[in-house]
């Protein structure tokens, strides 16, 4: 007759302890508790399958639970570390308002035809729409299509443009609308995209801009700064381009019209 198997304490304590490792290493809160419970239960685990003349059940089990627990803690720690990043490095969905008068337009032209959706390349936001994230407000006021003259007059340094280009101007308002109190630098990207889908970006051209847009000094919260941003693009079809607008680093690029 073969000996009846004696109660394995430790493979019981094995088992409880991955039990409660799992469930911690579930929560986001208290992943550290799993992280240290875990491995015990596995070394309990191994322990108790070593003993002979104990009962292996509860040992194997917690031997298990503890293996499929630390999968499942590190799935749970890089989904929390990816959800941290992307909190850090994201102000938030870019959102748009157009100025009013010409909300009435494009409602119309909504109702009458499937327009391309707004804020793209072939249908741009007008001039004097506010693009906002979490943080920054920017608004394109007005573009000067022909700045050659007043690049030229601005610093007696400025090159000509290149040949066959032509100097624009954007003038734009950059808004800090976050609560940092230590506030926060303009990041913002503006670069012009030609008919034929090139991008120009601003420091493209080596010339200072008359009055130019200040992104070097704090903002605090409800402040703002109105400046210049200078572009060097093709002179025959300076007006047929598009901006291309982001609020800061990280936010969404939109396109606003040139004119």
């Amino acid at each position: 007759m073969a000996p009846v198997k004696e109660k394995n304490t430790i493979g019981l304590i094995a088992f409880i302890v991955a039990v409660v490792g799992f469930i911690f290493a579930c929560i986001p809160g208290a992943l550290i508790i799993g992280w240290i419970l875990l491995p015990i239960a596995f070394i309990l685990g191994i322990v108790a399958l070593c003993l002979s003349g104990k009962k292996k059940g509860l040992g194997l089990a917690g031997l298990i639970i503890s293996v499929v627990g630390t999968i499942v803690a590190f799935v749970v720690f890089f989904t929390v570390v990816a959800t941290a990043f992307d909190d850090a490095f994201s102000n938030g969905e870019t959102s748009v308002s157009a100025p009013a008068e010409d909300t009435a337009e494009t409602e119309e032209i909504v109702e009458t035809e499937e327009a391309p959706e707004e804020g793209s390349r072939s249908n741009p936001y007008p001039l004097g729409s506010a693009i906002s994230d979490d943080e920054w407000t920017i608004t394109v006021n007005s573009v000067n299509l022909d700045a050659t003259d007043a690049v030229a007059a601005a610093n007696e340094f400025n090159e000509p443009a290149p040949e066959g280009e032509v100097y624009v101007l954007a003038d734009v308002t950059v808004s800090y609308i976050g609560t940092d109190a230590a506030g926060d630098m303009p990041t913002q990207i503006i670069e012009y995209v030609t008919v034929d889908g090139n991008t120009v970006h601003s420091y493209d051209a080596m010339v200072l801009a008359p009055e130019p847009l200040d992104s070097i000094t704090t903002l605090y919260e409800g402040a703002s700064t109105t400046g210049n941003v200078v572009l060097s693009v093709p002179a025959d079809t300076a007006g047929e381009g598009v901006l291309a607008v982001t609020p800061s680093v990280f936010g969404d690029k939109v396109f606003v019209a040139v004119r």
